[in-house]
């Protein structure tokens, strides 16, 4: 099988997580685009062998950790972006790895080219790290009320506030005139047909704020067209990937305000 043919159904996978470490769209493609560069380059020197997805990604971390994307005017992963990425420690990286894209501790001990034994607590290191996050307010925005309910509680435990639940577009724009969420967690597909993406660009229009998508079918918006979501959550889900890309999503907003 050609290398191409092999790596081709981990590479929606592989661009979620770059887009979640990253912190945006633009950034995260370019770090993938910077490891297919290296594949076909280097071949023999960035491996892959029979376990396709960690070699990716751990071929992945070591692109990543050693990339320069640009000066600010020849890419989108340079500048304020690219110093954004530099800041996610090990310890999100760990989670990520875990809780969103489900490899195992072992799995991800290989990746990120540590020790299994550590892996337990890098992930403990990030639950501390979401810990000391500032609480904000969240729209959701989604039309089946038990997964509404879930999505809710899981928000909740967070210590953040959910502002409200709109299961349409309409709904959803109605709700940030009266009150400005901190964040927006939007599924795809809404009640009366209108779209969770419609929805989201409206809001953006009108709020500046970090969103992530819910959908049962993420490759759909894994193609590198423009604009694609920084953040994915997929159905079904577990709690643990619901805090570890909120807590991602923070991150992120937290760090670009620190640097603006």
């Amino acid at each position: 099988m050609s290398l191409a043919r092999q790596i081709a159904p981990h590479l929606p996978q592989l661009r979620r997580y770059s887009r979640a470490l990253n912190g945006t769209q633009d950034a995260g493609d370019a770090h993938v685009l910077s490891l297919l560069q290296a594949l076909v380059d280097d071949p023999v020197g960035v491996q892959i062998g029979n376990e396709t997805a960690v070699d990716l990604f751990k071929a992945y971390t070591m692109v990543w950790k050693s990339a320069d994307l640009g000066d600010g005017s020849e890419g989108p992963a340079s500048g304020a972006q690219k110093n954004l990425a530099k800041l996610t420690p090990i310890s999100r990286q760990a989670f990520l790895l875990t809780a969103v894209e489900g490899f195992s501790p072992g799995e991800t001990a290989r990746i990120l080219d540590v020790f299994e034994d550590q892996i337990g607590d890098l992930i403990d290191q990030a639950g501390r790290e979401i810990g000391e996050q500032v609480a904000t307010s969240i729209l959701i925005i989604e039309d089946e009320p038990l997964i509404a309910m879930d999505i809710e509680q899981l928000v909740m435990g967070l210590g953040h506030e959910v502002t409200a639940i709109a299961r349409t577009q309409s709904e959803a724009v109605a709700f940030i005139e009266d009150r400005k969420p901190g964040m927006v967690l939007a599924d795809i597909q809404l009640a009366d047909g209108s779209s969770g993406i419609d929805a989201v660009n409206e809001i953006l229009t009108k709020i500046n704020v970090p969103v992530i998508f819910i959908t049962a079918y993420p490759e759909r918006l894994l193609t590198g067209e423009r604009p694609e979501p920084a953040f994915l959550i997929t159905k079904p889900f577990m709690p643990d990937m619901v805090t570890a890309l909120i807590s991602q999503a923070l991150f992120f907003e937290r760090n670009a305000g620190q640097t603006s």
